[in-house]
Protein backbone atom coordinates (compact mmCIF):
# COMPACT_ATOMS: atom_id res chain seq x y z
CA UNK A 1 0.00 0.00 0.00
CA UNK A 2 1.26 3.27 -0.83
CA UNK A 3 0.08 6.48 1.14
CA UNK A 4 0.99 9.70 -0.52
CA UNK A 5 2.89 12.29 1.33
CA UNK A 6 1.66 15.55 -1.04
CA UNK A 7 -1.39 16.33 -2.50
CA UNK A 8 0.10 17.92 -5.74
CA UNK A 9 -2.04 19.15 -8.51
CA UNK A 10 -2.56 16.59 -11.61
CA UNK A 11 -0.83 19.04 -14.83
CA UNK A 12 -2.44 21.52 -15.66
CA UNK A 13 -4.46 21.75 -12.75
CA UNK A 14 -3.61 24.59 -9.99
CA UNK A 15 -4.49 24.60 -6.35
CA UNK A 16 -6.54 27.30 -4.71
CA UNK A 17 -4.51 28.90 -1.69
CA UNK A 18 -5.56 26.80 1.52
CA UNK A 19 -7.80 28.31 3.77
CA UNK A 20 -6.67 29.85 7.26
CA UNK A 21 -6.08 28.18 10.38
CA UNK A 22 -9.05 27.91 12.77
CA UNK A 23 -8.32 30.64 15.42
CA UNK A 24 -6.88 28.83 18.68
CA UNK A 25 -9.27 30.53 21.08
CA UNK A 26 -12.16 29.01 18.75
CA UNK A 27 -10.48 25.38 18.54
CA UNK A 28 -9.49 25.00 22.46
CA UNK A 29 -13.46 25.90 22.96
CA UNK A 30 -14.92 23.85 20.46
CA UNK A 31 -12.52 20.47 22.49
CA UNK A 32 -13.77 21.84 25.56
CA UNK A 33 -16.89 19.96 24.61
CA UNK A 34 -15.34 16.82 23.61
CA UNK A 35 -15.63 15.08 26.82
CA UNK A 36 -12.63 12.95 27.29
CA UNK A 37 -11.21 10.27 29.85
CA UNK A 38 -8.22 11.06 32.18
CA UNK A 39 -4.96 9.19 32.31
CA UNK A 40 -2.01 10.00 34.10
CA UNK A 41 1.26 8.92 31.78
CA UNK A 42 3.87 8.55 34.24
CA UNK A 43 8.19 8.01 33.94
CA UNK A 44 11.63 8.05 34.84
CA UNK A 45 12.52 6.79 38.42
CA UNK A 46 13.81 7.76 41.56
CA UNK A 47 14.38 11.47 42.02
CA UNK A 48 13.54 11.93 38.15
CA UNK A 49 9.99 10.47 38.48
CA UNK A 50 7.63 12.77 36.69
CA UNK A 51 4.49 12.42 34.55
CA UNK A 52 1.46 14.41 33.25
CA UNK A 53 -2.14 14.05 33.14
CA UNK A 54 -3.09 13.44 29.38
CA UNK A 55 -7.14 13.16 27.90
CA UNK A 56 -5.45 12.35 24.44
CA UNK A 57 -4.59 8.94 24.76
CA UNK A 58 -5.96 5.99 22.08
CA UNK A 59 -5.44 2.91 20.58
CA UNK A 60 -3.02 2.32 18.12
CA UNK A 61 -2.94 -1.19 16.83
CA UNK A 62 -4.26 -4.15 18.91
CA UNK A 63 -1.16 -5.91 17.16
CA UNK A 64 1.18 -5.46 18.09
CA UNK A 65 -0.62 -3.35 21.49
CA UNK A 66 0.40 0.08 21.06
CA UNK A 67 -1.02 3.24 21.81
CA UNK A 68 -0.38 6.86 21.14
CA UNK A 69 -0.61 10.27 22.82
CA UNK A 70 -0.02 13.68 22.66
CA UNK A 71 3.07 15.38 24.49
CA UNK A 72 3.55 19.36 25.27
CA UNK A 73 7.52 19.57 23.83
CA UNK A 74 7.91 22.21 25.99
CA UNK A 75 7.21 20.71 29.05
CA UNK A 76 9.33 18.79 31.54
CA UNK A 77 8.29 15.10 31.19
CA UNK A 78 9.44 15.14 27.54
CA UNK A 79 13.74 14.89 28.53
CA UNK A 80 12.92 12.23 30.75
CA UNK A 81 10.71 10.32 28.92
CA UNK A 82 13.55 10.08 26.15
CA UNK A 83 16.21 9.57 29.04
CA UNK A 84 14.36 6.55 30.11
CA UNK A 85 12.15 5.34 27.12
CA UNK A 86 9.54 3.83 29.13
CA UNK A 87 6.29 4.92 30.68
CA UNK A 88 2.96 4.18 32.14
CA UNK A 89 -0.54 4.82 31.23
CA UNK A 90 -2.98 5.02 34.13
CA UNK A 91 -6.42 5.01 33.80
CA UNK A 92 -8.32 7.36 36.38
CA UNK A 93 -11.59 6.26 38.11
CA UNK A 94 -13.75 9.39 39.55
CA UNK A 95 -11.69 8.61 42.76
CA UNK A 96 -8.60 9.69 41.05
CA UNK A 97 -9.11 13.42 40.19
CA UNK A 98 -6.67 14.31 43.33
CA UNK A 99 -4.43 12.16 41.42
CA UNK A 100 -4.70 14.18 38.13
CA UNK A 101 -4.97 17.28 39.61
CA UNK A 102 -1.21 17.06 41.13
CA UNK A 103 0.14 15.30 37.71
CA UNK A 104 -1.35 18.57 35.68
CA UNK A 105 0.48 20.36 38.12
CA UNK A 106 -1.97 22.51 39.90
CA UNK A 107 -0.35 24.19 42.75
CA UNK A 108 3.19 24.07 41.27
CA UNK A 109 3.82 20.61 42.16
CA UNK A 110 6.46 18.21 40.17
CA UNK A 111 8.41 15.61 39.68
CA UNK A 112 8.07 12.99 42.67
CA UNK A 113 5.92 14.85 44.63
CA UNK A 114 3.34 14.33 42.15
CA UNK A 115 3.21 10.63 43.28
CA UNK A 116 2.46 11.71 46.93
CA UNK A 117 -0.96 10.30 48.29
CA UNK A 118 -1.41 7.41 46.28
CA UNK A 119 0.47 3.76 45.93
CA UNK A 120 2.04 2.75 43.07
CA UNK A 121 3.47 -0.53 41.65
CA UNK A 122 6.24 -1.32 38.79
CA UNK A 123 5.61 -3.81 35.87
CA UNK A 124 7.72 -4.70 32.95
CA UNK A 125 9.59 -2.12 32.13
CA UNK A 126 10.25 -0.49 35.67
CA UNK A 127 7.74 2.98 35.01
CA UNK A 128 5.22 3.78 38.00
CA UNK A 129 1.65 2.19 37.44
CA UNK A 130 -0.93 3.49 39.97
CA UNK A 131 -1.72 0.61 42.13
CA UNK A 132 -5.71 0.52 42.03
CA UNK A 133 -6.25 2.44 38.64
CA UNK A 134 -9.13 0.69 36.78
CA UNK A 135 -6.38 -0.24 34.25
CA UNK A 136 -2.78 0.66 33.24
CA UNK A 137 -0.04 0.03 30.70
CA UNK A 138 3.74 0.03 31.03
CA UNK A 139 4.95 0.95 27.78
CA UNK A 140 8.40 1.19 26.04
CA UNK A 141 8.61 4.22 23.93
CA UNK A 142 8.84 3.06 20.65
CA UNK A 143 9.05 6.29 18.66
CA UNK A 144 8.29 10.26 19.02
CA UNK A 145 7.10 12.26 16.06
CA UNK A 146 7.70 15.99 16.66
CA UNK A 147 4.60 18.28 15.46
CA UNK A 148 4.22 22.01 16.07
CA UNK A 149 4.21 22.12 20.03
CA UNK A 150 3.33 18.71 20.77
CA UNK A 151 4.82 15.45 20.28
CA UNK A 152 3.32 12.16 19.34
CA UNK A 153 4.26 9.42 21.40
CA UNK A 154 3.74 5.78 20.11
CA UNK A 155 4.47 3.01 23.05
CA UNK A 156 4.68 -1.13 22.20
CA UNK A 157 2.96 -1.67 25.25
CA UNK A 158 4.65 -4.46 27.48
CA UNK A 159 2.09 -4.94 30.44
CA UNK A 160 -1.26 -4.97 31.43
CA UNK A 161 -2.75 -3.93 34.84
CA UNK A 162 -6.33 -4.83 35.21
CA UNK A 163 -7.99 -3.49 38.32
CA UNK A 164 -11.39 -3.29 39.40
CA UNK A 165 -14.14 -1.65 37.24
CA UNK A 166 -14.68 1.85 38.51
CA UNK A 167 -16.51 5.15 37.35
CA UNK A 168 -14.61 6.94 34.94
CA UNK A 169 -12.98 10.21 35.19
CA UNK A 170 -13.26 12.20 32.38
CA UNK A 171 -12.45 15.88 31.50
CA UNK A 172 -15.07 18.22 30.15
CA UNK A 173 -15.62 22.38 29.98
CA UNK A 174 -12.23 22.41 31.60
CA UNK A 175 -13.34 20.55 34.48
CA UNK A 176 -13.29 16.92 35.97
CA UNK A 177 -16.58 14.88 36.21
CA UNK A 178 -17.56 11.47 36.83
CA UNK A 179 -19.39 8.90 34.51
CA UNK A 180 -21.71 6.76 36.90
CA UNK A 181 -23.64 4.44 35.60
CA UNK A 182 -21.09 1.57 34.03
CA UNK A 183 -22.69 -1.34 32.87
Amino acid sequence: MTISRAFLPLPGQEFDPPAPDADPADFRGALRRLASGVSVVTTGSGAERTGLTVTSVASLSAEPPCVVFGLNVAGSSLPVLERFRAFGVNVLAERHQPVAERFSGRGGIKGPERYAGADWIALATGASILADAPAALDCELEELIPRHSQAIVVGRVKAVHLGSAADALLYWQAGYAGLGGRP
